[in-house]
């Protein structure tokens, strides 16, 4: 590991740029139950933890299964992978993406009590989501499918089951925000894999980016992020300025800039995150208020 910091490396991989995506869908489905009165900062508080836990292990894992498939080795686009770099042994990140799902699943079992049984099976979902993410028969991270899941883990299930929690209850205004924030999280996943796509066409990585190539992932990118803004915009004009901004001057980035590269694309993937979870605040704002 030579002279590298040891807690460093292990927060390295944690992926902080891409934390606020979880952050982001707990606090919009927080939004919706101060706007129906019903938020409960306890309950709060434990989906925020279960959803960051489930996040930073579902990291882990796609740490340690790219590299035990051959995606990641050293000198790789983007961040440092510690794994690959040898500063952290497969064996240790194996080991901390279970103790990490497993301590995620231990504190969303509290959310029983709140919400009922069934919440059961929704946790099992989740905790075999991030794994399935980049494990498994069908790695969905590896067949296009990275973005469609990032949709549903880190829009419509923390959104919908935050609300749940909270209210005992769903609603149409519920899931369209859900389907919102889903699709702000696919365009920071979007952004990771643009980054990454010399590096993953490499190795023979199917993503967005590298089977339709980087003008269509600028304008998807953009696409989406309007899709979110207009799914928004019916919970007030200033919680929608945030995806809107950031759909339109990240994808006329991206587009007009198409030369950009590995390293230099890592500021908009922590921009792009940081909008997410901006509206996300906007929106609890906006719902608090009224």
């Amino acid at each position: 590991m030579g002279n590298r910091w040891k807690a460093g490396v292990w927060i390295e991989a944690m992926r902080l740029r891409t934390l606020p995506v979880s952050v982001a869908g707990v606090v919009a489905g927080c939004a919706m139950a101060a706007g129906a009165g019903r938020l409960n900062v306890a309950v709060a508080a434990i989906c925020l933890a279960f959803a960051v836990l489930a996040q930073i292990a579902s990291n882990f894992a796609n740490e340690y299964f790219d590299y035990k498939a051959g995606f990641d080795g050293p000198g790789r686009d983007g961040p440092r992978r510690g794994v690959s770099e040898g500063d952290i042994s497969p064996r240790a990140m194996r080991a901390a993406t279970l103790i990490t799902l497993a301590v995620a699943c231990a504190l969303g079992c509290l959310l029983i009590l709140y919400g009922g049984w069934w919440l059961l099976g929704a946790g099992a979902v989740i905790a075999l989501g991030a794994m399935a993410y980049s494990a498994g028969p069908y790695p969905l991270s590896r067949h296009c499918l990275g973005e469609v899941a990032v949709v549903f883990f880190f829009g419509i299930v923390p959104v919908n089951l935050t609300y749940y929690v909270q209210a005992l209850g769903f609603t149409r205004e519920v899931a369209q925000v859900s389907v919102a924030f889903g699709l702000m999280g696919a365009m920071v996943l979007l952004c990771n894999n643009y980054r990454d796509m010399v590096s993953d066409r490499a190795t023979g990585k199917h993503t967005l980016v590298t089977v339709f190539g980087r003008g269509v992932a600028g304008a998807l990118y953009a696409a989406m992020g309007a899709g979110a803004a207009l799914l928004l915009a019916g919970f007030g004009a200033v919680a929608v300025l945030p995806a809107v901004l950031g759909a339109v001057a990240g994808g006329v980035m991206i587009v007009r800039r198409r030369r950009l590269t590995g390293a230099e694309c890592t500021p908009l993937l922590g921009i792009t995150s940081m909008v997410m979870l901006v509206a996300s605040v906007w929106l609890f704002i906006v719902a608090a208020c009224v």
